[in-house]
């Protein structure tokens, strides 16, 4: 089945909404990690050019010493890591998410509200016991 214009129409407007908000919050970190990087390099520059040796018990000068943090693996990171941040349906003060679960005695899917027994508080333990 085909989605109609309107569909389509609104479909692209989500997009470029979303678009829209997540390229400030992406520039930002990237601007970060290069800054990063440039203030690294520019350290280790700046020391290079001081006429101390350097021995192999120095620390390292930044953790981008030898790795750097402005790629396009990292900026990849960052841009899918703002968009699961701005796409998720827990916020801060607001009502948590009913997702589903599943009763392990019972194998029985319900909604986490569900387990609500009055106005106790519910709690979720994800941990193991090994």
């Amino acid at each position: 089945m085909h989605d109609s214009g309107g569909v389509q129409l609104t479909r692209a407007l989500k997009l470029a909404a979303l678009f829209l908000l997540l390229v400030p919050r992406f520039l930002a970190a990237a601007v970060t990690l290069w800054l990063l990087d440039f203030l690294c390099i520019r350290r280790k520059v700046l020391l290079q050019m001081g006429a101390r040796p350097h021995s192999a018990d120095d620390p390292p000068l930044c953790v981008s010493d030898s790795n750097r943090m402005f790629t396009l693996e990292s900026l990849r990171a960052v841009w899918y890591g703002q968009k699961l941040d701005l796409l998720k349906s827990a916020r801060l003060g607001r009502a948590a998410p009913n997702t589903e679960v599943v009763l392990v005695p019972e194998r029985r899917p319900l909604r986490i509200l569900d387990c609500m027994r009055g106005t106790r508080p519910l709690v979720l333990n994800f941990g193991s016991c090994s």
